[in-house]
């Protein structure tokens, strides 16, 4: 874990690097601390069918949600989330300045109960063989 999931309007895709995205996400996601690089996924979902408030077609979203194992403390939590946002706003900061854009990111728990994983992910990463 964790899964780094972004839905972005298609317009976004002419303003915006969405792999570069993906790239500055798993980064700051291994900067927390707390989600280790084998179990990082991110995937960004283009929505081609959209109505963003008053509809203009010049507006676009950009919705990053990260799914991870329970366990973490929240303060824990709280920090990877500001950190996490914190480049993703960089990474968007210029798309902002000069177009319509809603940037959110949301964080939660998974039961780990309720949530079986299988992996061999660390048998191919330097390093994070056990």
């Amino acid at each position: 874990m964790p899964h780094i999931q972004i839905d972005y309007s298609a317009n976004l895709e002419s303003r915006l690097d969405v792999a570069g995205l993906c790239r500055v996400l798993r980064d700051a996601a291994v900067a927390t601390g707390i989600l280790p690089l084998a179990g990082i996924r991110v995937r960004a979902l283009r929505a081609d069918h959209v109505v963003i408030a008053d509809g203009n077609p010049d507006h676009a979203f950009l919705d990053i949600s990260i799914r991870l194992r329970g366990g973490r403390s929240d303060a824990a939590k709280a920090e990877a989330t500001a950190l996490i946002f914190a480049a993703a706003e960089t990474f968007c900061a210029e798309v902002m300045a000069s177009s319509s854009l809603m940037l959110s990111l949301e964080m939660r728990d998974i039961d780990p109960a309720l949530s079986p994983k299988a992996s061999s992910i660390r048998n191919y990463l330097p390093g994070e063989k056990e």
